[in-house]
C-alpha cells in the first residue's frame, strides 16, 4: 500500500485491508481473549537490557525464542508495526480497526514495549476512541510513565496500565493509583495477597480470567516460564 493511496480520507472512510496496512495490522496470541499488538521485542529499551541480567523477567523472554515469534514473517510484522507508532493518523487507524473487530479486550504489546512519551500519548488517545473496549498495556518502562504523569497525562478508565517487575521473584515497582503492578515468580506465595494467574492450571489460557485487565486488581503475579 503506497500511504498517498489514502490522501484525503478519513482512517473512518478505509477499508478494514488499508487500516491494517497502515498500521502494520493486529497480532493474535491464540491464548488470550481478543487481539494485541506486538513490536519486536530487540527494541525494547529496558527489556533489551534486562535480556543479558541473570535472574531478569526478559532474561528468558518468550518474544526472542519461543513459538511463532522466531518465525522470520512474525519478525517483519511488528517492524511494520513499528515503523508505522509515528504516522499521523496512527491512533484514529488503530482506533478503527480495533473497533471492526468488535472484541472486548486488547492487550498491548504481546511482544515489545513503549518507546517514548509520545508513543504513550497515542495508545491512551486508542484507548480513549474505544471506550467500549478494556486495554491491558504491561510495561518496564518506568521513565516513560512517570514522564507522561508528570507532564498531566491521565489514563482512561478503561486503560489498565500493569508496571511489570524487573527480576524473577524481586522487587515491585512502586507508582501510584490507578497505576498497578505484575510480577513474575517461581513458586506460588511468593507474594501474599497478589492475583497468582491462573493460565498454569488451564492449558496455559487466561480462560474466564481477566484480573490483566482490571484496575481492581492491583497485582497480578504470573509463573516463571
Amino acid at each position: 500500500m503506497h500511504l498517498e493511496q489514502l490522501a484525503g480520507r478519513e482512517p473512518c472512510d478505509w477499508t478494514t485491508a488499508e487500516l491494517a496496512a497502515y498500521v502494520g495490522g493486529l497480532s493474535r496470541p491464540s491464548k488470550m481473549p481478543g487481539w494485541s499488538y506486538g513490536l519486536p521485542a530487540r527494541e525494547c529499551l529496558t527489556g533489551s537490557k534486562l535480556r543479558a541480567v541473570s535472574g531478569s523477567t526478559c532474561g528468558v523472554c518468550y518474544a526472542f525464542e519461543r513459538g511463532n515469534y522466531r518465525f522470520r514473517n512474525v519478525e517483519l510484522a511488528q517492524y511494520r508495526r513499528l515503523e508505522s507508532i509515528r504516522r499521523g493518523y496512527w491512533s484514529d487507524a488503530m482506533a478503527e480497526l480495533i473497533s471492526r473487530k468488535r472484541e472486548r479486550y486488547f492487550r498491548w504489546h504481546d511482544s515489545g514495549d513503549l518507546q517514548s512519551v509520545a508513543h504513550l500519548r497515542s495508545i491512551v488517545r486508542v484507548c480513549e476512541l474505544t471506550p467500549s473496549v478494556r486495554h491491558w498495556l504491561p510495561t518496564r518502562e518506568y521513565r516513560i510513565v512517570a514522564e507522561y504523569r508528570s507532564g498531566g497525562g491521565q489514563f482512561p478508565p478503561n486503560l489498565t496500565v500493569r508496571m511489570s517487575a524487573h527480576m524473577i521473584g524481586g522487587k515491585l515497582p512502586s507508582f501510584p493509583a490507578p497505576l498497578t503492578v505484575s510480577s513474575v515468580s517461581r513458586q506460588p506465595g511468593t507474594y501474599p495477597g497478589a492475583h497468582e494467574c491462573p493460565a498454569r492450571h488451564q492449558d496455559n489460557e487466561c480462560g474466564t480470567c481477566r484480573a490483566c485487565w482490571d484496575r481492581g486488581v492491583p497485582h497480578v503475579d504470573y509463573p516463571a516460564h
